[in-house]
């Protein structure tokens, strides 16, 4: 009996492919940018199994291409760049890779709220370039992270563990969510509110809900406007749930203090983009999960969730078995 076939898109940690190796047959784009639209669309008419990474774009149309796929193993937590619902209709199971993740991007979530209200990059700019003269009192003077409001958009296992974190930091945590969540308020004392009252009273504002078509630009110019002028907006969400043009207006205005960016509604961001212009902003490259640990972990999830489906298991981690009749 023919072994399943199973396409890579990237180059992965080695201890992912050997799963994978073990029950099928796998071939692998040997590239660190992403396997171009075409030749995916060629890889995939002979393919059981994908293992993609966000980058990829898996739409109604590669899907149909694909008469043989089973299952599409996302190597993401989010998975905005499959069409599920095309997927779905064509019987092919989707599935991601939560949890492995989590603390490592409310890690750097913080490292950007931190760097954004004391003006780590930006004071760092300066001394580099010899802009640092002596001491002076007002200099480099950035917002009190201790004892600050946080709100969180999204309560998930993400906004979680930030909110862990800010326990240490003496934090107000108020947060938003499409529902309220008590056993979260109980544990951590953090507080559900109207997304108009976060955005208000919050010093320091951090997104982690989903890509969705309700949260695609939910925060633009209106909700700048009910900001505080101090306040600081993180995102390690994704890109497009911010009106980037409206952040930059925010930014320049004075209409918020200051941001930290991890995730840009283009990627890799163009150098032109006027966030890079900034002094008031921290851009980091989509690093959010990128530890070695993280990475490998998220790799051999991803690895494991395509041999189970092809094996006839149920994934670790589905996102669309139940609707498929498999869960």
């Amino acid at each position: 009996m023919a072994r399943p076939r199973v396409y890579v898109t990237r180059r992965l940690p080695e201890r992912a492919i050997d799963i994978i190796k073990q029950a099928c047959d796998v071939e692998v784009w040997e590239s660190d940018l992403p396997v171009p639209a075409d030749v995916l669309a060629e890889k995939v008419k002979e393919i059981d199994g994908l293992l993609c990474l966000l980058t990829d774009k898996i739409t109604d149309s590669l899907l149909a291409s694909a008469p043989r796929l089973k299952v599409v193993a996302n190597m993401a937590v989010g998975y905005d760049n499959i069409d599920v619902a095309a997927a779905t209709r064509r019987g092919v199971l989707v599935t991601n890779t939560p949890g492995v993740l989590t603390e490592t991007t409310a890690d750097l979530a913080w490292a950007l709220l931190m760097a954004a209200a004391r003006r780590i990059t930006d004071a760092e700019r300066r001394l580099r370039a010899g802009e640092w003269q002596t001491w002076k009192p007002m200099e480099f003077t950035g917002q009190d992270v201790y004892g600050a409001t946080l709100g969180l958009i999204g309560m998930g296992n993400i906004g979680a563990a930030v909110a862990r974190r800010a326990l240490g930091f003496g934090m107000r945590i108020l947060y938003h969510n499409r529902r309220p969540n008590p056993l979260l308020e109980a544990a951590l004392g953090c507080t559900y509110v109207d997304l108009d009252t976060l955005l208000k009273e919050s010093d320091f504002i951090s997104l982690h809900c989903p890509l969705t078509p309700e949260t695609r630009h939910m925060i633009s110019d209106r909700e700048f406007k009910l900001m505080k002028k101090t306040a600081v907006l993180i995102n390690t969400a994704r890109g497009a749930v911010v009106d980037e043009e409206a952040l930059v207006r925010a930014l320049q205005q004075g209409e918020i203090w200051a941001a930290g960016i991890d995730v840009y509604s283009i990627e890799p961001v163009p150098l032109d983009h006027p966030l890079l212009k900034l002094d008031n902003v921290v851009t980091l490259p989509h690093i959010g999960s990128a530890s070695i640990r993280t990475r490998t972990r998220m790799a051999t999830l991803a690895a494991e969730n395509v041999v189970a489906a092809l094996t006839g298991k149920t994934p670790p981690t589905p996102v669309n078995a139940r609707e498929l009749g498999r869960s």
